[in-house]
């Protein structure tokens, strides 16, 4: 007589648990965030940070709690590497965002110098990265001056009031409602350094408002200085140029664009194309970075 055998199906393997997020995680994924939001910390100067970095570039769930815990506080992650650290920009409605009315606010209250302080910034940027090469190479650095980011808009001023003339429109706008054609002209109109007994330069002046807009740019993290001459020269950082990487779709950037203005990359001065071209495109390969 044989012996029946009953034969069943084997036992499905169990699925693999994710192991649960501890407190102790949570806690170390909220710290990094939190040297993110010390832009002027370098992870090569600080253990901690330097361990929590290397921990989210191994353990993946890690870098997702970390993700999570910035997109919680409002914050998007631009890049973490060794270079930039937990590289951060705060979203519109983040607790964290400065918006630049605020910023200007500090310095003045007038409407017409808050699009002054903007049009700074956006000139800042312009010269930092004059190249779309420049923007995408992980290993440039910009390099700009206070004289020469004023003397960049300057320069703009005049290629705005030239393309007004020629198409008829009205080169003096009203100062009380600029738009961004008027902001150029304005600052045309601003005294460059204005005047006091001790030589310094005024704050309501134009190297006083770049000299302000680069000096934020620096307790940011976003710029270094590096000397004083002319009216202070800077270098820029990884974190500023992936914060600019992030603004270069915008339309004031790509207005910029079409007035065929080439910054100098060493940051002292700024060229306009040859006069005797009646071409206004920038020439090859010197474009600035910001196209639509």
């Amino acid at each position: 007589m044989s012996e029946h055998v009953e034969w069943s199906e084997p036992e499905a393997a169990a699925a693999p648990v994710a192991a649960a997020v501890t407190p102790a995680d949570a806690a170390d994924a909220a710290r990094l965030v939190a040297f993110g939001l010390q832009p002027k910390l370098q992870p090569a100067r600080d253990q901690e940070y330097g361990d929590l970095l290397r921990r989210y570039r191994e353990d993946p769930a890690f870098a997702r709690l970390a993700d999570a815990v910035a997109t919680g506080l409002g914050l998007v992650v631009l890049e973490v590497s060794p270079r930039a650290g937990m590289a951060v920009t705060a979203a519109e409605d983040s607790v964290f965002a400065v918006r630049m009315g605020d910023y200007a606010r500090r310095t003045s209250a007038d409407s017409v110098d808050r699009f002054l302080h903007g049009l700074a910034h956006l000139a800042v940027a312009a010269m930092a990265f004059p190249r779309p090469e420049d923007l995408a190479d992980d290993g440039y650095i910009g390099r700009v001056s206070v004289n020469g980011v004023d003397s960049f808009v300057r320069q703009a001023c005049r290629r705005l009031e030239e393309r007004a003339e020629e198409q008829g429109e009205n080169t003096d706008p009203a100062t009380d409602a600029p738009g961004l054609e008027a902001a150029w002209r304005i600052w045309a109109r601003r005294s460059s350094t204005g005047a006091t007994k001790d030589a310094r330069r005024l704050a309501g002046s134009t190297t006083g408002i770049v000299g302000k807009a680069v000096g934020f740019l620096t307790d940011s993290g976003f710029l270094q200085r590096t000397g004083d001459d002319n009216g202070g020269t800077y270098r820029t950082t990884a974190r500023y140029q992936l914060q600019v990487r992030d603004m270069a779709g915008s339309a004031a950037m790509a207005e910029l664009l079409d007035l065929g203005i080439v910054p100098v990359t060493d940051g002292t001065a700024t060229l306009l194309p040859p006069d005797d071209t009646d071409d206004l495109e920038l020439v090859a390969d010197a474009g600035l970075p910001f196209h639509s």
